[in-house]
């Protein structure tokens, strides 16, 4: 009796244990890991843009279009985008926005992300 007890506590714990600590490395919103490692590396390609951004703008006092930044040296990209995503960057006088746009398929929807000088990365509606 004793011994069918002790089973069922571990049994009872494994559950938990999977619960809790296995099921949060599963990937989230349905999306695949490599879905998600792409979604990584377009934010921190935003970040990089914007630290870019703001690097020029400290320095020439206004901020610049993607190809300025890239013909001036103040940010170098390998490539104008990636995995589905292009990027693109909208200035006006006091402020910039990079823009991370997808090009879905419809069995893969991805999100559009947008950064500003407010350095803080957030989906596109």
């Amino acid at each position: 009796m004793k011994s069918l007890v002790g089973i069922l506590i571990v049994a009872a714990l494994s559950v938990v244990v999977y619960k809790l600590y296995l099921t949060k490395a599963l990937p989230t919103e349905g999306k695949t890991p490599q879905q998600t490692i792409d979604v990584v590396g377009v934010k921190n390609d935003l970040l990089a843009i914007a630290q870019a951004e703001r690097g020029y703008q400290a320095e020439h006092g206004f901020y610049a279009s993607l190809d300025v930044l890239e013909s001036s040296g103040a940010m170098a990209m390998k490539k104008p985008g990636r995995d589905g995503y292009t990027y693109e960057v909208q200035t006006s006088p006091g402020n910039f926005q990079a823009i991370a746009r997808c090009s879905s398929a419809p069995e893969l929807p991805c999100t559009n992300y947008s950064i500003d000088s407010s350095m803080q990365v957030q989906p596109l509606p």
